[in-house]
């Protein structure tokens, strides 16, 4: 007969967090979210990734498309552009992210000085940017010759067929600075010369790239903002086990700064043996993550055997995940992540190496994000959270007066992704195990994630830590009866908007 384990799946809604002593340092402006997402050995190194705030956003067609990602990363978190759609198209949403803003951008909206104004116009409508780089060529790291921007002609008056030579400001009456120059002088000159935007030149008298004066002040109403090494957003990128070679080499050539395995059992020897290829012929190069696994078996396995930098946690909690009662696999995802939690810290009093843990699904309201990461994760990933927002891919529409956006998992018909549900050989879904649906329209991601944010110092203050690593260390956990659950919403009071709807 099968083993039956005397632990109960639990929920983070069965657990409640004592209040630690606050003192006048644990204010929430001096709060610390900053994670590593990248296993590392913390008495010798920094991890080679990390997230300003414990978010990122799920691999999912209906959340993790390039406006979200571009959202998050502004935020301080990281967006996994989903897998389940072709190669080119997964890259060209990295790329997207990439080249939006933030730094020393490189140029995508060019053109050669003899091409026809009306080109200009297509492409400053095509790609909404008022500023287009004149080179030899037309193309973007070719000599630059000058720039065109929409205050150099009248659309509806000028001649759309004279060339661009007649319209550009010329390179002799730009300022510019050559390459090398670093950022803060950059934007210095912009502030000195009241300029908009300034070209970064190399020796050759080629275009290196271009530095905005609206990026600058976007960057400072950002101050958590993710960025690489050149200060372009930071943006992920999934990968299945099927065709991860051509994938993962289309995608790190878009340059994405974070990869992981998007299945909904990662327990399994397909994962680790695309793991190992991926590692032999990229290296460290590349930060791999893997998942999903609900035990401390699962994790060693990943760990010790695919060589992850990260592994992620939950099977069957997502609200739009039907795994559970479709095939009878699953736990309670805060019995996972307390299980898998405690087996991390066990191989880093082993090793001395620290592996990041994601917790993803069944997070039902910002007090599980905190419940979560009170238990263990390091930063969780969410779905319907995201899928709520503006930003995310889907259209909003209207019924009954409300606004909604479609929401559908990676394992009904809708999204076709039989990659991450089948690892044997074939194609095809015989069953779903996600389903399609809707979520009611949340507004732009900022709004929603300043509030949820608030509330994470805000807790982590009454428990007394200042970073998630004390958070790890020294919260208090408690379970908490049915009349607890109780006693913790309002009792004994009405609410005028309730009455109304009820009558």
């Amino acid at each position: 007969m099968a083993k039956i384990l005397e632990d109960i799946s639990r929920t983070f809604d069965e657990y409640l967090i004592l209040p630690g002593l606050t003192t006048k340092e644990h204010l929430p402006s001096n709060v610390s979210l900053r994670v590593p997402a990248a296993k590392f050995r913390p008495e010798k190194e920094e991890p080679a990734r990390y997230l300003e705030i414990p978010f990122s956003s799920a691999a999912m067609q209906s959340v993790s498309g390039s406006d979200l990602a571009i959202a998050l990363a502004r935020k301080g978190g990281c967006s996994f552009i989903f897998c389940s759609q072709p190669i080119e198209e997964q890259a060209a949403m990295v790329r997207k992210v990439k080249e939006h803003k933030a730094g020393f951008v490189d140029s995508d909206s060019n053109i050669s000085p003899d091409d026809p104004l009306s080109e200009a116009i297509a492409i400053s409508k095509r790609t909404g940017h008022s500023t287009i780089a004149v080179t030899e060529d037309g193309g973007r790291h070719s000599r630059l010759l000058g720039i065109l921007t929409d205050k150099d002609y009248w659309e509806f008056k000028d001649d759309p067929d004279r060339p661009v030579k007649d319209y550009f400001t010329p390179l002799k009456r730009l300022v510019w600075a050559p390459e090398g120059v670093s950022l803060e002088e950059a934007t210095g000159i912009l502030h000195r010369e009241k300029k908009e935007c300034l070209p970064i030149i190399d020796k050759n008298g080629n275009l290196a790239s271009l530095v905005f004066r609206k990026d600058y002040f976007d960057h400072k109403a950002n101050p958590y903002e993710l960025t690489d090494n050149r200060k372009r957003l930071f943006v992920g990128a999934a990968l299945n086990t099927h065709d991860y070679l051509e994938r993962a080499e289309a995608l790190i050539a878009a340059e994405a700064d974070l990869f992981c395995f998007d299945s909904s059992d990662g327990y399994s020897e397909w994962q680790v043996a695309a793991a190992k290829e991926l590692r032999a012929r990229y290296g460290r190069s590349i930060v791999l993550g893997g998942g999903n696994v609900v035990s401390g078996d699962g994790f060693r396995y990943l760990v010790e055997e695919g060589d992850l930098d990260f592994v992620k946690i939950g099977i069957g909690g997502g609200s739009i995940c039907i795994t559970r009662e479709q095939k009878g696999i699953g736990r309670g995802q805060a019995s996972a992540v307390v299980e898998v939690a405690a087996e991390r810290d066990r191989y880093f009093e082993e090793t001395g190496i620290y592996v990041p843990i994601c917790s993803d699904g069944g997070l039902n309201n910002d007090t599980n994000i905190i419940m979560a990461l009170a238990l263990g994760a390091d930063f969780v990933m969410m779905g319907k959270y995201f899928a709520m927002a503006e930003e995310s891919p889907t259209q909003k529409l209207n019924y009954r007066g409300m606004l909604y956006k479609p929401y559908w998992g990676e394992g009904s018909v809708r999204a076709r992704n039989w990659q991450r549900y089948k690892d044997e050989e074939g194609g095809g879904m015989l069953f779903e195990e996600g389903v399609d649906a809707y979520v009611p329209y949340g507004g732009p991601l900022s709004e929603k994630m300043d509030t949820t944010l608030a509330k994470l110092r805000a807790s982590m203050c009454n428990i007394g830590v200042l970073s998630l690593d004390e958070l790890h260390r020294q919260a208090q956990v408690v379970r908490v009866s049915s009349m607890t659950l109780v006693e913790s919403g309002t009792t004994r009071v009405e609410q005028f908007d309730r009455m109304r709807t009820e009558q």
